[in-house]
């Protein structure tokens, strides 16, 4: 089986791309590290492994027709990190365009291949449904409002160009990815390296999280299950408070979670970004669930005991 996975050589991509040219899949990478159209086989991936192709992620299809021809799916994970830097008006555009141009680029390659792929699973977040208190949110939950509420909408809105009478349109809304060796937990876990973890802001507010592998397995049976369209919550099933999430790694590490981070200490160091962490979404994976996914992880201190041991 063919598949394309543009944004493959990241912290969720990576390992994903590894899985399946591990099952003998035929895994292409779309990669800005080569010039458009050209191809290069990953040494050590096995045959046919993992091939990096060059693509320009620029709003225009350019060669990327010929890349994701005759692929049984294409997975959009393409878009820089929305936690690297404060959130300057020149981040906010470059994060918007980093998602918005990859995305219309590979509807655009979609729409224009004589053998399309079947499925289209385009990465979006939960940032789409803004900040909340303590309701539970599922995939027919409104869109909120916000600068990532408002990116996640048009994220979705680009993907969704490429659906058509052969080809189903999967959005995949994100929550925090948790795995010891990347991704936030990392930034989460310093201050507990030190002696000084606790709660963010009140700690009241809810992390919507998933492991990495239950959100690789949730990628990989989307593809093998194609009765499912639409946007699809990838957040384990038991979301928690900032507070339990703090204290739960505290126990994993073996380490106090009694030092909070307050709000206002929040908003200094990281502008407006930080009312993402301050304000929180108790987001459920509804339709993960009622189509029978099995999560390996679907609660916070199995997932931190599988990632550190007892």
């Amino acid at each position: 089986m063919k598949l394309v996975v543009a944004g493959g050589s990241g912290f969720l991509g990576g390992p994903l791309c590894e899985s399946w040219a591990e099952d003998g899949h035929d895994v292409r990478m779309l990669t800005r590290a080569l010039p458009a159209g050209e191809s290069r086989h990953d040494p050590g991936t096995g045959v046919p492994g993992v091939t990096r192709v060059g693509w320009r992620p620029d709003g225009t299809v350019g060669q990327t027709t010929a890349a994701i021809e005759g692929a049984a799916a294409v997975i959009n994970l393409a878009g820089e990190s929305v936690a690297s830097g404060r959130w300057t008006p020149a981040r906010k555009q470059a994060l918007r365009d980093s998602r918005i141009l990859s995305t219309r680029t590979l509807a655009a390659a979609i729409r224009a291949a004589a053998n399309p792929p079947r499925t289209f699973i385009s990465g979006s977040a939960i940032g789409y449904y803004g900040a909340h208190d303590r309701a539970a949110l599922t995939e027919a939950s409104p869109a909120g409002s916000g600068f990532l509420a408002r990116l996640c909408v048009d994220w979705e809105v680009e993907a969704q160009h490429a659906a058509g009478p052969l080809v189903r349109v999967v959005l995949l809304r994100t929550g925090i990815v948790l795995e010891r060796g990347g991704g936030a937990l990392t930034k989460i876990m310093l201050p507990f390296r030190f002696f000084a973890g606790g709660a963010m802001g009140s700690g009241r507010q809810y992390v919507s999280w998933i492991h990495r592998i239950d959100w690789m397995e949730m990628v990989r049976w989307l593809v093998e299950t194609p009765e499912i369209a639409g946007p699809v919550n990838a957040t384990a099933p038991h979301p928690v408070t900032n507070a339990e999430l703090a204290h739960a790694l505290g126990r994993a590490l073996h380490r106090p979670a009694f030092v909070p981070a307050p709000a206002f200490a929040l908003r200094i160091v990281l502008g407006e970004m930080a009312e993402s962490i301050i304000t929180g979404q108790r987001v459920l994976p509804s339709r993960a669930l009622g189509a029978g996914f099995h999560f390996r992880y679907p609660e916070i201190d199995i997932a931190f005991r599988g990632m550190f041991g007892d």
